[in-house]
């Protein structure tokens, strides 16, 4: 039996970096943000993420903006960072959003505890980067 790798030397067919996630919109750059709150890597939210609990839902535009879902997403992260204890690469977190109720109700809202996933891995160098996603997306 052979231990020999047998993709050594093979030619590399395709390559989908985070860079081109970056580029297509499947990953949203949200490292500005994420500095101001105190997380010292580069951080994205994968576009499911983001349009799930990011983006503003019909009926709550006005007074609910991007900016303020996304800064909850982001200090709750930072929250959750901070009481980690140990190494670890995978960090799960909940953030209350509003959210529409729908006709008939008596408020325009209601509170829903969204669970989040947050992965620290090596970027396209090898850097340390962290994304953001829902619980079943890798």
């Amino acid at each position: 039996m052979t231990t020999e790798n047998i993709f050594a030397d093979a030619p590399i067919i395709y390559s989908y970096t985070r860079e081109d996630a970056l580029d297509d919109g499947t990953l949203v750059d949200v490292s500005g943000p994420a500095t101001e709150s105190g997380i010292k890597y580069p951080v994205a939210m994968t576009r499911t993420c983001w349009d799930t609990w990011v983006a503003v839902p019909k009926g709550l535009e006005g007074w609910q903006d991007a900016e303020g879902r996304l800064w909850d997403t982001l200090w709750m992260l930072r929250v959750a960072i901070s009481q980690q204890r140990g190494a670890c690469d995978t960090i799960r977190y909940t953030v209350i959003f509003q959210m529409p109720t729908g006709r008939g109700a008596k408020k325009p809202y209601k509170q829903v505890y969204a669970d989040l996933k947050a992965i620290c891995g090596p970027g396209d160098r090898g850097e340390p980067v962290i994304t953001i996603m829902l619980p079943e997306e890798d």
